[in-house]
């Protein structure tokens, strides 16, 4: 098929689907990278089992010669290797989209108004590697040979990526070249081109990188100065541990070899958090990071950290729930929950990052945060951010001091004479402490979960407990003003939309279709910590309509807005909730807020 005005260029959504532990994810990363190499904008969305190999697993790839990198709900090219899913995935594609296939899946005649390109996988392997287990491996290259060819791809980029991939292992990589060229080889001389998706080499890409938004948040951690990390492991939170492991092991080695950190798998999510409360309080920077179900059985001891008022640093990267739910799916249902976690009159601080960039960022400012209110940070991630894919400019080298907080020294409270653990001294509602081991006999203090006055002497008085819940709430008014402020874009329209996450990327893509097509301006604000700044409320005060966009049932953002607007504004807000479990796609988005505003 020659170019033509029906030509598709850098702009298409590519869906591999394989089963799971087939090796196929290292031949996935080929094609994402060599796209990037190529200088066209990419993401990686992997959809996978959450049980054992052998089910179905899709990965997709998004090239967008405008940037986007969000989820296309559309699959333009899809390679089908998986005969489980095979028809079913064919099915589903919208007329004009092609499929290359394992030709003894004999795809080509389920439908007539797609591109077909069949694949003997096994014979295009076969002068490669003799060997059966080899050969199973190496299809996957196989196919990245003939997208290749069909796209446009350039091979000198392909050998570059498969050398990046199996930078430590000559042998594979070879043979994985060779596979890719076998590929290549044979697609340019069997297979005629019928559809109209091609790339081409551009230059968006210069100085980006790519990375995951747990290794992101990995690395913010180490920066921030990170001392104490416990865990118990869980999708989809593992990998930044994994990965902090390997940060910490070759950049925080004392000079006599010895690690300077402590990393600890605990028994159970309860055990980390208790270690995290512990080590806090003793004046390490400590965290741990879970998912959803970790969440929930941290309930009483982040309670304890919040009222004894201890700095903890706790990321949930959330997936499906409730129960077990969907462990490899993403979502964002975690919210509401974790804003008041713990029995009581309990509230928590919340931080939402929405790029990998500011997982990096949240991953070092949290410690800060938690030892400036001396209360846990809970970092809100989720699947689709922490373990997929996405292009970022480089992190900027953290410039501002670690900051402590409101802690006394030996030399503070030998100028002072003392000091009452609990008591307001500055009016924001953040009391003064002292670390253990403070070198005076006015450092020490009663660390309680019960009730106290200002001096962290027990007491069940009235006056005493109201006055301890007042200043607890007075210390969240001051975290308004001082938290990570909302970023707003565009002033003026009548429709507003605040989402969070990683929610934002189909949102900017949806809000650029909305007003291509349908001529829909909107104001867009997205939130990045609860409790929620002034300029949310003002935000809402300025918009008849605020639509809050969110991947979970129940609109648990609009409920907490809710709770935090006067009565007046309230109805202004309406929801806008996904829950399939899927990384969130602009088409949705557009769809939905176009249908209800009548458009």
């Amino acid at each position: 098929m020659s170019q033509s005005a029906s030509t598709v260029i850098n702009d298409m959504s590519l869906q591999v689907a394989t089963v799971n532990g087939s090796g196929s994810q290292s031949a996935n990363m080929v094609l994402l990278r060599t796209l990037f190499q190529m200088g066209i904008p990419v993401s990686g969305k992997n959809l996978f089992p959450s049980n054992i190999a052998g089910l179905p697993t899709w990965y997709t790839i998004r090239a967008s010669k405008d940037g986007w990198i969000a989820r296309k709900k559309e699959v333009d090219l899809l390679v089908a290797m998986n005969a489980e899913t095979a028809r079913e995935d064919v099915l589903s594609l919208r007329p004009g989209s092609a499929v290359v296939f394992d030709e003894p899946l004999q795809l080509g005649s389920v439908r007539s108004d797609l591109a077909f390109y069949p694949v003997p996988f096994d014979k295009v392997i076969q002068p490669v590697s003799s060997d059966a287990k080899l050969k199973k491996l190496l299809k996957n290259m196989a196919y990245v040979g003939v997208v290749a060819h069909l796209l446009g791809m350039e091979m000198g980029e392909v050998e570059a990526a498969i050398a990046k991939q199996f930078r430590k292992k000559a042998k594979a990589a070879e043979l994985n070249v060779r596979a890719a060229m076998a590929g290549f080889d044979f697609a340019k001389a069997s297979l005629e081109k019928k559809d109209p998706f091609q790339v081409r080499r551009m230059d968006a890409n210069r100085g980006k990188i790519i990375i995951e938004g747990n290794a992101a948040g990995a690395l913010g951690a180490m920066f921030g100065g990170v001392t104490v990390v416990t865990w118990y492991p869980i999708t989809p939170s593992s990998s930044l541990v994994e990965t902090l492991i390997g940060y910490m092991r070759r950049y925080r080695m004392g000079a006599d070899g010895k690690s300077t950190y402590a990393i600890v798998q605990a028994e159970d999510e309860l055990a980390a958090v208790g270690m995290v409360i512990g080590a806090g309080w003793a004046g390490a920077r400590a965290m741990t990071s879970t998912a959803g179900p970790g969440i929930s059985l941290m309930s009483e001891f982040a309670g304890l950290a919040y009222f004894a008022e201890i700095p903890a640093v706790i990321w949930d990267v959330q997936r499906v729930g409730p129960s077990t739910g969907l462990p490899t799916r993403t979502s964002q249902g975690d919210v509401l929950s974790t804003a008041f976690l713990s029995h009581g009159d309990t509230r928590q601080i919340l931080l939402f990052p929405g790029t990998v960039e500011e997982c990096f960022r949240f991953g070092a400012e949290a410690f800060d945060i938690a030892e400036r209110f001396q209360t846990p940070v809970f970092v809100m991630s989720d699947l689709d951010l922490g373990m997929n894919y996405w292009m970022s400019e480089p992190f900027s080298y953290p410039e501002k001091p670690i900051a402590r907080g409101k802690v006394l020294s030996k030399e503070d409270l030998q100028r002072l004479g003392g000091f009452e653990r609990y008591r307001d001294v500055d009016g924001d509602g953040i009391t003064y402490r002292t670390l253990p081991g403070t070198d005076h006999p006015a450092a020490s203090y009663f660390t309680r979960g019960t009730g106290h006055n200002e001096k962290a002497q027990y007491s069940e008085r009235p006056d005493d407990w109201v006055n301890n819940l007042d200043r607890l709430e007075r210390k969240m008014e001051t975290a308004r003003r001082e938290l990570p402020a909302p970023i707003l874009d565009g002033t003026g329209a009548e429709v507003g939309i605040i989402a969070y996450g990683s929610s934002h990327h189909a949102l900017v893509e949806s809000r650029d279709q909305m007003l291509r097509e349908k001529g829909l301006k909107t104001d867009y604000l997205r939130i990045l910590a609860y409790p929620f700044s002034p300029e949310v409320r003002a935000f809402v005060d300025r918009h008849p309509r605020v639509y809050v966009v969110e991947q979970n049932r129940d609109g648990q953002l609009a409920a907490l807005l809710k709770l935090d607007l006067p009565a007046e504004l309230t109805t202004r807000l309406k929801s806008v909730a996904h829950i399939p479990g899927l990384p969130l796609d602009a088409r949705s988005l557009t769809d939905e807020i176009v249908a209800r505003e009548g458009r």
